[in-house]
């Protein structure tokens, strides 16, 4: 699968041409990061060349595979732009809409991905082992008492009750 999407700007008709297809979903592989496109990116795009600038419209959709912030569990979730609009100055003969289409996508990753917004929605409750602020500790979890958390102020209040800075 190819993962380029080269537009040859000497062979473009004036009035401009439509591209359709897949790019190879690996280009969305994040470096220690376990969101991965689970397929390809799909294309419908309208381009067109006027003087140096080159106009694409269009739709574009992955499905990307996220860890849900509250379950952490792995969903699939498909992201969509549906009325994609990128102007793309052409400085030479040949481009390549690939890094400027993954990035229109990326952008709208969610920031705390929720498996109820997934594609297949599932319930989506925050296991309750993990609430131990206001419970008595259970088994490994252990919540330090207010007297043995250290107390941010503390520092504060030593400078303000310095003898050494009294004002003369």
């Amino acid at each position: 699968m190819k993962k380029h999407l080269f537009i040859d700007l000497n062979t473009l008709p004036e009035e401009g041409k439509t591209f359709s297809g897949e790019i190879d979903g690996s280009i969305f592989t994040f470096p220690g990061e376990a969101t991965h496109a689970t397929g390809p990116m799909l294309y419908e795009l309208y381009v067109q060349k006027f003087d140096n600038e080159v106009l694409v419209r269009g739709n574009l959709s992955v499905p990307i595979e996220f860890t849900c912030v509250r379950t952490l569990v792995p969903f699939i979730q498909t992201i969509r732009v549906d009325d994609c609009n990128l102007c793309i100055e052409a400085t030479e003969s040949q481009i390549d809409l690939v890094e400027a289409l993954r990035e229109e996508l990326v952008i709208l990753f969610p920031d705390y991905p929720r498996c109820d917004e997934g594609d297949e929605q599932m319930e989506c409750n925050l296991d309750s082992r993990y609430l131990a602020v206001d419970k008595p500790p259970l088994g490994d979890v252990k919540t330090p008492s207010r007297d043995e958390a250290p107390n941010p102020w503390d520092a504060l209040d030593a400078i303000q009750n310095d003898p050494d800075d009294s004002d003369d």
